[in-house]
């Protein structure tokens, strides 16, 4: 007898979709994402924010299964905030960075979900951490989601180190505006996050003010 297995539907994987982008500057970083929540070729949140704070200078850029990646990040701020306690001090970038991914190792079987983390601390700087099923690395940028790869050649060819906040700013925000266009699960309006020592910057801009291109 053929054992019952219900609907198709029911045993699928759900197709998530993004764009999340983090980059270094001399003295910060600045992150960004889109909005826009995917479950297959469903959107079931269109103004998401995806950038999700770790502690006051530290944020993390979500993608994956939004449930998956927003209860690492409350793990990750809640054990930050202990940890905070216990030196006496803001904690390191770093440290932020360890924790989410030995949380994403620990349970890479049941989690689905790939956080970008960067900010400022007062021994290093800013900088940008890479965060996958037990990866730890430190880059002077990182794209994730499923419209980065529709935007690897831009960044490659646009890419320059030392550029400053404003130019970071605005190379975070074409990158965001080309995935969206080209990428059906990215989409919405954009979302920046820029972090130095003095100021933790948070801005939003509406679809119809992001930076177009010839073929839009």
């Amino acid at each position: 007898m053929l054992e019952e297995t219900g609907p198709e539907w029911l045993s699928e994987e759900v197709k998530t979709g993004t764009t999340i982008i983090a980059i270094e500057f001399n003295g910060g970083v600045v992150l960004g994402s889109d909005s826009r929540v995917s479950a297959g070729d469903s959107v079931v949140n269109r103004v998401m924010n995806k950038l999700s704070p770790l502690h006051d200078k530290i944020y993390c850029a979500l993608s994956g299964s939004a449930a998956d990646a927003q209860t690492i990040a409350e793990m990750v701020n809640y054990q930050l905030d202990v940890h905070s306690i216990e030196i006496d001090k803001d904690p390191r970038v770093r440290s932020a960075a360890t924790l989410v991914r030995n949380i994403s190792y620990k349970y890479k079987e049941e989690l689905s979900a790939h956080l970008i983390v960067a900010g400022w601390d007062r021994r290093d700087g800013g900088q940008v951490f890479a965060t996958l099923n037990g990866l730890l690395t430190r880059q002077p940028f990182a794209v994730g989601g499923s419209g980065s790869s529709y935007v690897y050649g831009y960044v490659d060819a646009e890419y320059r180190r030392n550029m400053n906040k404003e130019e970071c700013q605005q190379f975070v925000l074409n990158t965001l505006s080309l995935a969206m266009n080209r990428d059906g699960s990215s989409g919405g309006v954009a979302y920046i996050v820029s972090i130095d020592e003095h100021s933790t910057e948070e801005k939003v801009i509406l679809g119809n003010d992001l930076p177009t291109f010839f073929d839009q």
